[in-house]
């Protein structure tokens, strides 16, 4: 019974029996003005519950996001602020990764410089500098850490000391975090921006997280802070880092002020701090399923693409992300009955065939084309956050690899090309994949939908008939419902 209910069975039950014990006499002009009294208190009673109720459905609606909410609520890039943390010295080396993403009509931020460079000029492709405020005031005490770690830990409340108006999320990174905008605006639309939450992703190694914590978002990943929380966070900031000095980084001092306003971290496996060395193929050939967020530690790992410097093998990237930036590096699985071939696509990046049938959990394992952080052999420091498997010592045994080349749209089909990787000097048999020059996957547009953010599925993909002995075609498409990925009799 709510509230309304309970009122209504209390008064008119009593408001009858006054009514029923009134004289059967003609009324007197005193019972009258007393019975039209109790009337209107009546009245009265009722309509203040009525409103009281009104406006208590009004605030649970306010701070409740449902799925009819979300055409009027969704985010854009143009409701994020980024924050860039950068240094006079890395900044002209890495502001070409920051050119990639940003787009200077769209988005909104700054770079945080500790002094402004020489001689100058501002570059209107790029974000504008800002310089940061002195930090000397603050101890800091991690024997040969980096006190910069303070300044960069402050931009967050510099950034929110710009104010921008009509803000749901500030983003934060470094200057050699590569961001995929779009995608980022997509995903955080999974959110309520008017609550409080911290997003972002801890290490894929073992040892980092457990040193600095499971809980922290690795900033070199990027991390997400919502407008309401930023607000209070900036406001706290600098009392709250007087109270951690022994920490390392500027992210550890976040992830501590964050928990003491009680706010924990909600992760997003899209966010990549990249903590590996050498060849990233496995990590990003084997991508999460859930949009492409970010990348960092470019200049530790080798070029995504073969034969290419680092800056142009991302730039390579960024023309599939131009097309269809939801799908990028989405992993779908299918399996060639006439040859017994396991085909994964990472799209686009690169397609690996394998020579046999491969269980799905398999081949959504990530493959150890990478080395460790550290190089010194320190326990934990080879343990992973994801699935793992080792590479076949047998090169020639290996799956082959189809690199991304160009994509084409035309109408609503996607069509993308896929060149295989001639690295190796391996034997060339008919049954061997290595006849094929060139894939080409045949796509739509994916627009990922509230529900399918909060609930993702794989989607399913079908080998073409084809006339051509040299090239492979794949189409990609949505899973039937009961549709099992397997390799078929």
């Amino acid at each position: 019974m709510n509230l309304l209910s309970k009122i209504l069975s209390l008064l008119i039950p009593q408001s009858e029996m006054q009514l029923q014990h009134l004289p059967t006499k003609t009324l007197t002009p005193f019972r009258i003005i007393s019975i039209i009294l109790i009337s209107s208190s009546i009245c009265i009673t009722l309509i203040l519950v009525v409103f009281i109720s009104l406006i208590n459905s009004s605030k649970h609606d306010r701070n409740t996001l449902t799925p009819s909410d979300y055409t009027l609520h969704s985010t854009s890039v143009e409701h994020i602020v980024f924050g860039i943390a950068a240094t006079v010295d890395s900044w002209p080396k890495r502001k070409g990764y920051v050119r990639l993403w940003w787009e200077p009509k769209r988005m909104r931020g700054c770079v945080f410089l500790d002094s402004m460079p020489e001689n100058f000029t501002h570059d209107n492709s790029l974000p504008p500098l800002c310089i940061s405020e002195d930090t000397l005031r603050f101890r800091y005490t991690y024997r040969n850490g980096r006190r910069s770690a303070i300044r960069v830990a402050r931009v967050i409340s510099e950034t929110v000391a710009l104010n921008h108006s009509n803000v749901q999320w500030f983003v934060f990174g470094d200057d050699d975090t590569v961001f995929f905008p779009d995608n980022l605006a997509k995903t955080l639309s999974k959110y309520d921006h008017r609550l409080w939450y911290y997003i972002g992703a801890n290490s894929e190694i073992f040892e980092q997280n457990r040193m600095f914590s499971f809980g922290m978002a690795f900033g070199g990943a990027g991390f997400a802070i919502s407008y309401p929380l930023a607000k209070v966070l900036a406001k706290v900031l600098d009392s709250c880092l007087q109270r951690y000095p022994h920490l390392y980084g500027s992210d550890g001092r976040v992830y501590s002020c964050l928990a003491e306003l009680g706010v924990g971290l909600t992760h997003e496996p899209g966010f990549h701090q990249m903590d590996v060395r050498g060849d990233s193929f496995g990590l990003l050939a084997a991508h999460p399923l859930t949009p492409l967020l970010s990348l960092h530690h470019l200049n530790h790992i080798d070029p995504i693409f073969p034969n290419m410097m680092t800056d142009k093998a991302i730039a390579h990237l960024f023309e599939a992300v131009k097309v269809d930036s939801e799908r990028i590096l989405q992993q779908t699985v299918c399996y060639d009955r006439w040859f017994s071939w396991t085909i994964s696509v990472s799209w686009g990046y690169a397609v690996q065939i394998f020579q046999n049938n491969v269980f799905l959990p398999d081949v959504l394992r990530v493959q150890e084309t990478f080395r460790q952080w550290k190089r010194n052999n320190v326990l934990g420091s080879s343990l992973y956050t994801f699935d793992t498997r080792q590479l076949h010592p047998d090169p020639c045994r290996r799956p082959t690899i189809f690199f991304f080349d160009n994509v084409k749209k035309r109408d609503a089909i996607i069509k993308s090309t896929y060149r295989r990787n001639r690295s190796d000097d391996c034997l060339v048999d008919a049954g061997s994949p290595k006849k094929f020059e060139l894939i080409q996957l045949f796509t739509e547009k994916l627009n990922l939908e509230f529900r399918q953010l909060q609930a993702p599925r794989r989607q399913c993909c079908d080998v073409l008939p084809t006339s051509s002995g040299k090239v492979m075609e794949i189409a990609i498409r949505e899973c039937r419902e009961e549709e099992l990925i397997h390799m078929h009799p």
